[in-house]
């Protein structure tokens, strides 16, 4: 019967029939070597021969009988083939240091990524030469058998049937197996069924279509040179200025070759894309997701591999070295991390051993209608694990500075994007998911008690409250959360004809109602510029000339405006076609002066909000904001004042969102003193009219806007200036 299990790949627990077998004072030893011819035992620390296995089937099942004492501590077999002779350690005697994988597994979430997966160690044993490969640990508590297949048995099924313990997981240690050896597992159902071969949900690295295997990584071999940054990491976040480009890595820029336009490698962004941001002025860059994904066109958002960084750019290693080069030119990185949904591809999670161990079964829970697309069952604590380790793993080895959570709000709700009856209410009947909440609360808690310096953002686009509150406070306890109610009315007002924008006008000051109740971001997204939304120089009304001078005077209120910032690749130049992932940014747009204008304002809106403390360090305080006029709907104009925490310095930010200028405009002041200009988006090197260029600022004693000076100054079409006070020292 073990014979005929053996060859049809039905062993669960070979550990009890295969390897070394006490029997009193003897020792059976049985070898599962399909193939062979004649086998024979080596002793690994002596290296001689101890006799010859004999063949107890013709399939491949060879055995031999020792006195207990003539049993080697270590062995390894000779093996006979056709093809020719090789030696092999056995891995069937390391039953021990299999079972090693799954000690303590569920008392932390990073012991999951510390013990399952494939984990490259080195056995001592007291040998000369230590026997090293590889620990492969895997949960699939439903399976009836699991076998691991790779390059090193020829993608047999047959050659490793993996050990089950009794908490669901299979683990076998098999010597011989280096880094860059591919493997999968292959499986059966409860009912001995076979399933389609699975990647490892804990696999460090991965090939892309058509194998989608596994590739056996070392996480300790890369040595990282970003020690000074991770010391000064943990500043606080809140008060210091946080300018952040998000970029989809597949297409910020492609390189011509042989075969056409390629994707840079993580190496070759590191060399050019990290200059770029840092002469550009940006704080951090955001990178849309870069766990391993089947579908180029999901850009990433349908992941399988959570622990693999894509292999489209290069291995881990090759990431490692783009953060620690970001972090060596002082620039953090964000990644995009997706617990809200995966896709169904047969070598991923979906009805992973046979049913729903990842996602919830019904389907009502269980199936994402917007993505077609499976939803993690966040009430299963091993499904919790899994997903508040992966958080833990990328803070731990990649080094990353910050998690932005995508589509929060889809997880949250149980109705989210559902009709009446394709739902299932909570316990009290209504449409929280209290599962994912306590789930993204857990996640939070670990997050800032294991890697303080690190931060979590919330891509949340409901009214949620406390999204960015600790959890005494009864928040989910993220750090920050995208503004994308300011978003989506900012962007609704600035599309409008500027002769309508009067009628709009609460669209631009309702953000201030709730400024301060979140940590927020502002987020000029990768979402906001396709799928027919167009780019954003696009949304803008008017002429050529009044589009470019439009997304001018938006972007300098969005730097002027409280809340960190964030903006796609593309609109920094004034990209004029919206982003397809299958192709680059629109660089040679830079042969024109209009673009070349817009990117030098982007630049220096950058490098003003790093400079100067009135524009960040008050961020998500209400005593670092002041409105000047809001009310001035009839012309379109804003005005309001920033201050730093100290009060001294105060920028006060004017738009004008009408193509009328306006000359000695007067606006009010709350000191009498020296005023100077800033920053005018209308100034010529930004391609703007270079109305009335003024650099110097007439304050008189004329009470204004219900302060006791004001200021005047000439407000230029569809502009906004920045004009600064600061109090003579």
């Amino acid at each position: 019967m073990q014979t005929q299990a053996l060859e049809q790949a039905r062993v669960a627990e070979p550990f009890g029939f295969l390897g070394p077998q006490p029997h009193e004072d003897k020792v059976i030893l049985r070898a599962w070597l399909p193939g062979a011819n004649q086998v024979h035992l080596v002793d690994v620390r002596t290296g001689k021969l101890q006799g010859a296995l004999l063949a107890e089937a013709q399939s491949g099942l060879f055995s031999i009988e020792l006195a207990a004492e003539k049993m080697p501590s270590c062995y390894a077999f000779e093996v006979d083939t056709p093809q020719g002779k090789f030696q092999r350690v056995d891995p069937y005697q390391f039953r021990d240091q299999a079972y090693h994988a799954v000690h303590f597994i569920d008392h932390s979430p990073e012991n999951l990524y510390q013990q399952l997966g494939a984990q490259v160690i080195e056995l001592d044993m007291e040998l000369k030469h230590p026997v090293r490969g590889t620990r492969f640990a895997l949960y699939a508590p439903n399976a009836s058998a699991v076998s691991l297949i790779g390059d090193f048995n020829w993608w047999d099924e047959t050659a490793h049937p993996m050990q089950k313990t009794s908490l669901g997981y299979w683990v076998l240690f098999v010597p011989g197996v280096e880094p860059g050896s591919r493997y999968k597992y292959a499986l059966k159902d409860r009912e001995g069924n076979g399933l389609p071969h699975k990647a490892d949900p804990v696999g460090f690295h991965a090939e892309q279509y058509p194998s989608h295997a596994s590739v056996v990584y070392d996480h300790h071999q890369y040595q990282w040179q970003d020690g000074d940054w991770r010391e000064t990491a943990g500043r606080d976040k809140y008060s210091h200025p946080m300018s952040i480009y998000e970029v989809h890595l597949g297409s910020w820029r492609r390189r011509m070759d042989e075969t056409g336009a390629r994707y840079l490698t993580y190496r070759e962004l590191a060399e050019q894309l990290i200059p770029y941001v840092r002469e550009m002025g940006y704080t951090h860059i955001e990178v849309l997701p870069v766990s391993e994904y089947p579908f180029d066109g999901s850009w990433g958002y349908q992941p399988v591999g959570l622990f693999a960084p894509t292999s489209r750019f290069g291995n881990p290693d090759d990431f490692k070295y783009f953060v620690d080069a970001c972090h060596q030119a002082g620039i953090g990185v964000i990644i995009d991390w997706v617990p809200a949904h995966f896709p169904e591809d047969g070598h991923g999670l979906a009805r992973f051993d046979g049913t729903h161990l990842y996602e919830y079964e019904d389907p009502r829970k269980g199936w994402h209608p917007d993505w077609n697309s499976c939803i993690y069952d966040y009430g299963k604590d091993t499904v919790r694990q899994f997903l508040v380790a992966n958080a833990l793993y990328w803070l731990d080895k990649f080094h990353v500075d910050g998690l932005r959570v995508d589509a929060v709000a889809s997880m949250l709700y149980l109705d989210y994007s559902r009709k009446d009856g394709e739902w299932i209410p909570n316990v009290d009947g209504g449409n929280h998911n209290y599962e994912a909440i306590s789930l993204l609360q857990w996640m939070n808690k670990e997050v800032y008690a294991r890697h303080p310096h690190a931060m979590t953002i919330a891509e949340e686009s409901t009214s949620y409250p406390r999204v960015s509150r600790p959890l005494f406070e009864g928040g989910l306890g993220f750090g920050f959360k995208w503004n994308m109610g300011w978003m989506h009315d900012s962007l609704h007002y600035i599309a409008k004809d500027p002769a309508y924008r009067r009628y709009h006008h609460n669209e631009m000051t309702f953000s201030m109602v709730y400024a301060f109740d979140e940590n927020f971001i502002l987020p000029l997204s990768h979402d906001e510029v396709v799928h027919g939304k167009g780019a954003l120089l696009r949304k803008m009304p008017g002429d050529e000339w009044q589009q470019a001078a439009n997304q001018r005077c938006y972007a300098a209120f969005m730097y002027g405006h409280p809340g960190k910032k964030l903006n796609f690749m593309g609109n920094e130049i004034g990209q004029s076609s919206e982003w397809n992932h299958d192709s680059s940014v629109q660089w040679h747009l830079l042969e024109f002066d209009k673009h070349k204008g817009i990117q030098c304002l982007y630049r220096e809106l950058n490098h003003l909000y790093l400079k100067y403390p009135a524009l960040h360090q008050c961020d998500h305080q209400p005593e670092g904001f002041e409105w000047v006029d809001h009310q001035n709907a009839e012309q379109s104009v804003l005005a309001f004042l920033r201050r730093s925490a100290d009060g001294r310095q105060k920028v006060y930010v004017i738009s004008n969102f009408t193509p009328i200028p306006r000359e000695n405009f007067r606006i009010g002041a709350l000191d009498k003193g020296h005023y100077r200009l800033l920053l005018n988006t209308d100034d010529s090197r930004y391609w703007g009219s270079g109305y009335h260029e003024q650099q110097t600022i007439v304050q008189d004693e004329q009470p204004w806007h219900g302060k006791p000076h004001s200021i005047r100054v000439n407000l230029p079409p569809l502009s906004t200036l920045f004009v600064l006070y600061e109090p003579e020292s």
